[in-house]
């Protein structure tokens, strides 16, 4: 299939995605207005440059926190998730696992419980007009320290919302080392909540090993440097733990790999270990679930039945009820029925 052929067929799909930023999906425009309501001017044409130029994790990190700094008020993330349902329908996604990174926006004042607020309203107004559910994950985030992940996960605790089911460790993974982290996942895991972390984006297979040993990381996030280390591999593969995997993100920061036909997401499919498709960051990297999925076909050489079981272990790797999941199956298994190579 030709790419736009390709693409409109996957969007009539139904699809799950687990790993997205909520932050990360407004566009240019959206990022424009945050900027005019809190400067009371336009933003520059250079600065608009800068922010989307980076050519490492951390400098894609500095973006992302000084597009937090232009958010005015709570209100800000009605903006954000009006942005967010139409990637949702664009893309033919009818559940998502979406994370939010608090800690910068509790330092510019904002009240947690406000912000819950706004996502529950939000996320129920989309459920009831567009059927789509969304659940979100707290990024308690290496790069503010244990201490403040602690805070963050205490609030959790402290302002229970049925739409946020667990914590995410993600932020700088070279300065913050998952085994720190240990505390504020066991009591995650003791209280009831989900637990996902970042590893082997930025870092060795060590990293991907610390999520696995020290915080029980129910998903790896990327998972890309677990090729250095076939031990590692057979591990995966042999315990299912499924693996987030986010080509054009992990191209963009160019840490292990600078082309998508050299990410090792084929090889890992074809070990059998457990992968996801994902954007990550869809605004910042320019691309969408549907682009990733033509770059599995396209650069990796996967065929349709190969995208159907990834679509398939979206819905199984996620955490909703298992009578969810074999509905969602089943309606996967309904739109494949004339499906093409």
């Amino acid at each position: 299939m030709k790419k736009a052929e390709f693409k409109s067929f996957l969007k009539s799909v139904p699809k799950a995605e687990l790993h997205l930023h909520l932050e990360a999906v407004i566009s240019l425009a959206g990022v424009k207005k945050l900027y005019k309501n809190k400067f009371a001017k336009e933003m520059p044409e250079d600065e608009q440059k800068s922010l989307f130029s980076y050519n490492d994790l951390n400098g894609f990190i500095q973006s992302f926190l000084k597009i937090q700094g232009f958010y005015s008020s709570v209100k800000d993330f009605n903006l954000v998730f009006a942005e967010l349902e139409k990637y949702l329908v664009k893309n033919g996604i009818i559940y998502a696992e979406v994370f939010f990174a608090p800690s910068a926006f509790l330092k510019m004042g904002f009240k947690y419980s406000d912000m819950v607020e706004v996502f529950h309203k939000n996320i129920t107004k989309i459920r009831e007009k567009r059927g789509i559910i969304i659940k979100m994950l707290m990024d308690v985030s290496r790069t503010f320290g244990c201490e403040n992940a602690m805070k963050n996960y205490n609030l959790l605790k402290e302002f229970p919302c049925e739409d946020i089911i667990g914590i995410g460790l993600g932020g700088a993974e070279a300065k913050g080392p998952a085994k720190d982290f240990e505390a504020v996942f066991t009591q995650a895991h003791k209280d009831g909540f989900r637990a996902v972390a970042h590893a082997g984006e930025d870092v060795g297979p060590e990293s991907i090993w610390d999520a696995i040993n020290y915080l029980h990381s129910e998903r790896i996030g990327h998972g890309l440097t677990a090729m250095q280390d076939e031990k590692l591999m057979d591990e995966l593969a042999s315990t299912k733990l499924p693996v987030e995997i986010c080509i054009t993100s992990n191209t963009f920061t160019k840490k292990v790999i600078t082309k998508a036909s050299e990410h090792p997401v084929g090889d890992y499919f074809k070990k059998g270990i457990v992968v996801t498709i994902n954007t990550d960051d869809p605004v910042f990297f320019k691309t969408t679930l549907l682009d990733e999925f033509y770059i599995c076909y396209k650069e990796q050489k996967m065929s349709m039945s190969d995208i159907k079981k990834l679509i398939d272990y979206s819905f199984t790797s996620s955490f909703m009820q298992d009578s969810e999941k074999k509905a969602y199956l089943a309606k996967v298994d309904e739109a494949f029925k004339n499906c093409k190579e």
